[in-house]
């Protein structure tokens, strides 16, 4: 006895500016509710995972970028981030009879060889989050935050340097520092006119010119103005030290560690119940 299989895959793609696109992995147009599902994209599901209770599913969408109206320029420019992609089942004898099966939204979208491949993330990912504040030893907020609240034009936490050489890939000798000690611009940001901005890993002295490596590639010709602000690593000494702002200071400095847990009592140690960070 032969069996015929007459089920396959709908998706309904909508954008956040509203624009839907119907595709299938049929190899007919299908109409379901006055919407049209063409087949000519390529479009291929992976293998789905459902989860019991609050596990979050996962599914994996690839596809040719053969759809003439799926456009390579407007997937770069992030207009497909975030869609709603709606999947069905649907009997391609009766189309009527469709299930919706999920409903994700894109996650992350990436392209390679003239293909696409979407990750789509169910609503229950989003439970993986974190919801309201950590408790930890180093600040949560960001360097001049309104919830840091330091101001960073105040003098001496802005420079401006000129690149002078380019050692290395992510490495750039810059000229007009030499007022400022190695390490002050440690995990600051780089700001180039019109580009950028680079997060600086490290700030080294080297005579009278300073070396700052950044966190890629930057393209930074020799003659060009960078405006560094000064890095902080989040630790409340830094945040007492160098900014003076430690009643704006976003973490938990005296909470106890590992360190704290799984101490003991030794013999010339001070146990007077003072803060563990002075």
């Amino acid at each position: 006895m032969n069996v015929i299989t007459s089920w396959c895959h709908c998706w309904r793609l909508t954008r956040r500016d509203g624009i839907a696109f119907g595709f299938t992995d049929h190899d007919r147009p299908l109409v379901i509710g006055g919407e049209s599902f063409e087949p000519d994209t390529g479009l291929t599901a992976s293998e789905a995972r459902a989860s019991l209770g609050l596990g979050a599913d996962a599914m994996d969408v690839a596809g040719a970028l053969s759809s003439g109206r799926i456009d390579e320029a407007d997937i770069l420019a992030g207009a497909y981030d975030r869609a709603v992609v709606e999947t069905f089942l649907v009997d391609w004898r009766d189309p009527a009879l469709d299930r919706l099966l999920a409903r994700a939204v894109v996650g992350r979208l990436r392209r390679s060889d003239g293909a696409f491949v979407a990750e789509l993330e169910s609503p229950l990912v989003h439970l993986d989050g974190a919801a309201g504040r950590w408790y930890r030893r180093r600040c949560d907020a960001t360097l001049g935050d309104h919830r840091c609240r330091v101001d960073l034009d105040r003098p001496g936490l802005t420079a401006l340097v000129t690149v002078a050489a380019r050692p290395g890939a992510n490495l750039v000798r810059v000229t007009g520092l030499s007022g400022f000690a190695p390490g002050w611009f440690t995990d600051g940001m780089a700001h180039p006119p019109g580009g950028g901005p680079y997060r600086i890993e490290a700030h080294r002295s080297e005579g009278a010119q300073a070396l700052l490596q950044l966190d890629c590639l930057a393209d930074l010709e020799a003659g060009t103005t960078l405006r560094l602000t000064a890095g902080c690593d989040r630790h409340f000494a830094t945040c007492r030290k160098k900014f003076n702002n430690s009643v704006n200071f976003r973490g938990f400095p005296h909470l106890p560690g590992n360190d704290a847990v799984y101490a003991y009592a030794s013999e010339g140690a001070t146990f007077d119940g003072g803060p563990l960070v002075p």
